[in-house]
């Protein structure tokens, strides 16, 4: 049993019967009441999106879900077509909107985390960094630091980064899966 302050990010809890991802959480007290913590969490049987509020004296149970190897293979019309690393015969797709953002810095052939509640396959979870290979990128114009100093460049998944103006047409990046943001030029 989890309490209402151990409900926090990345962790997997049974609400409404069902699992759901925490994707964040913020313990806080409003005056003189009670301290609450406002979660916003997705379920990982539909992809939707809720927001709670946790008061004190709740309490949830941590999911029990059961983690294994998987190897992605194609996407195809928002499906994710994934399978068994030992027996690629054994294939299995999950939906575009069960597996969240990070899924776009996914290459095929690589391998990823599947996890399962009931003995059925509800997400896939990525490395937290992956290199992946600029594939478009404009050309850095002197002076041009309206910006920051990055520009939008394009990876070999098809997803775009924000990046700093060095980081030319194939070069290969380091790209946090969580937040989608670049964090080195890898060698």
């Amino acid at each position: 049993m989890l309490e209402y302050n151990e409900v926090k990010e990345h962790k997997y809890i049974i609400f409404e019967d069902e699992p759901y991802e925490v994707l964040s959480s913020h313990v806080f007290r409003k005056q003189q009441r009670k301290p609450v913590n406002a979660t916003k969490l997705r379920n990982m049987l539909t992809g939707r999106i809720v927001e709670h509020s946790f008061q004190s004296s709740d309490k949830v149970h941590e999911a029990d879900l059961v983690k294994g190897e998987v190897k992605f293979i194609y996407t195809n019309r928002g499906e994710y077509w994934f399978s068994d690393p030992a027996d690629p015969s054994k294939r299995f797709k999950i939906e575009e909107s069960m597996l969240g953002p990070q899924i776009k810095f996914i290459k095929p052939n690589s391998l990823a985390t599947s996890l399962s509640f009931d003995e059925k396959i509800i997400g896939v979870k990525l490395p937290i960094k992956v290199d992946l290979k600029v594939t478009e990128a404009v050309d850095a114009v002197k002076g041009n630091t309206v910006q920051g100093g990055t520009k939008s460049v394009k990876l070999e998944t098809g997803a775009e980064v924000y990046v700093p103006m060095f980081i030319n047409e194939g070069d290969t990046i380091r790209v946090n899966t969580e937040t989608g943001q670049y964090v080195e030029r890898a060698n």
